[in-house]
């Protein structure tokens, strides 16, 4: 039985499409906007991890790693600079740590860090991470970073094969780093408070607008364009205010857009895609050509030879059996799934189907290939 990659895939999206209702269309405010001011930073460190077993960098290929190393050592009372070509250890390893600091850290509390290795180090697993400032955009040391490093990867060599699952050479600490300084910011200062949509669009942006205004029960919040909702506060409370309305639900709404991934085979269609009335013929044509060469052997007391005789099969298939599809004007995303997924269309053959179908002009949604 011919089975087709996508067919399962494509028939679970029309499922879903099939059982979402209005309600479970509803979202949260708070789920689709950010509070204008309210955000993450970006931190950044350089430094050492340790305790590798012979994985690291090696020293004579990487100055950096060498002279954090030797700086490091004399930091701790430990002078190398006379031995310098004497240093071969490979245990060590110089890393970038990298982290989000969220808004209103306060000081003392922890963030996770992820570590990178910078050279030519192998496996960071089983590392140890010394004391590594983090600095923001400013320069100023925000967090400091120290502890174990964690990796889901795995590494196995031998002598003639080797095999490396997921990445070792980038770790994470949980927790990993503490906060020595605060980004200063007032949540319950000024008298507007705005709201960012994550995915600009008017339509949602005037439906949040109308169900805050029906909530608090005055037209204070308007949507002032496709991404921002302003709303006036008056005489009441930032806090109040934003705790009363971060949970109303919204039903947003998306443009048509249709996500080709050709290089996987994957394709998201949004649940406004539309199309005018076309008609689908998909089919390819192939050629199997197989050879069974068969042992000729002469007859018994014959003066004859043993020799092999050429047998070549050669099968064609035009898949007559795929019929001219029609879809009407006006094809929903579920009638689209299930047309295509009743002419036994796979992710690549409806890759090039939905292109045609663009290029003709009767797709009416955005085709963004990646």
């Amino acid at each position: 039985m011919k089975s087709c990659p996508g067919s399962l895939f494509i028939a679970l999206l029309a499922l879903l499409g099939a059982c979402v209702s209005p309600a479970e269309a509803q979202v949260r405010i708070k789920d689709i906007t950010d509070v204008e001011g309210v955000r993450q930073n970006q931190l950044i460190g350089y430094g050492l991890v340790v305790g590798l077993n012979g994985t690291g960098d090696k020293l004579n290929n990487n100055v950096f790693t060498r002279e954090s190393l030797i700086g490091m050592l004399e930091r701790l009372g430990v002078n190398t600079r006379d031995q310098v070509t004497n240093l071969s250890t490979k245990n060590v390893a110089a890393v970038m740590v990298t982290a989000q600091l969220p808004a209103f850290a306060r000081s003392g509390s922890h963030i996770d860090i992820a570590v990178s290795a910078l050279g030519d180090a192998t496996n960071l697993t089983g590392g140890t991470l010394l004391v590594t400032p983090l600095l923001g955009a400013d320069g100023e040391v925000y967090a400091v970073g120290q502890g174990p490093l964690s990796s889901s990867a795995v590494s196995a060599r031998g002598a003639a094969s080797s095999v490396t699952r997921g990445v070792p050479t980038s770790a994470r600490i949980a927790n990993g780093a503490t906060v020595e300084k605060e980004v200063a910011y007032q949540l319950d200062k000024g008298n507007t408070l705005r709201l960012g949509l994550r995915n600009p669009d008017l339509t949602t942006a005037r439906r949040i607008a109308a169900a805050i205004n029906g909530t608090l029960g005055s037209p204070i919040a308007r949507a002032t364009d496709p991404r921002t909702v302003s709303i006036a506060l008056g005489p009441r409370d930032f806090i109040d205010t934003l705790a009363a309305i971060e949970n109303l639900p919204v039903v947003p709404d998306n443009e048509a857009r249709v996500i080709v991934d050709e290089a996987s085979g994957t394709i998201v269609m949004g649940a406004n895609v539309r199309i005018s009335t076309v008609a689908i013929a998909q089919g390819n044509l192939t050629i199997r050509v197989t050879e069974t060469p068969e042992v000729s052997q002469p007859g018994p007391f014959s003066n004859g030879t043993t020799t092999t005789v050429p047998r070549t099969q050669i099968q064609i298939d035009d898949q007559h059996d795929r019929k001219l599809g029609i879809l009407e004007s006006g094809t929903t995303l579920r009638e689209l799934v299930a047309g295509l997924n009743a002419l036994g269309v796979g992710p690549r053959d409806l890759i090039s189907i939905l292109q045609a179908i663009k290029a003709q002009g009767a797709l009416h949604a955005d085709l963004e290939i990646r």
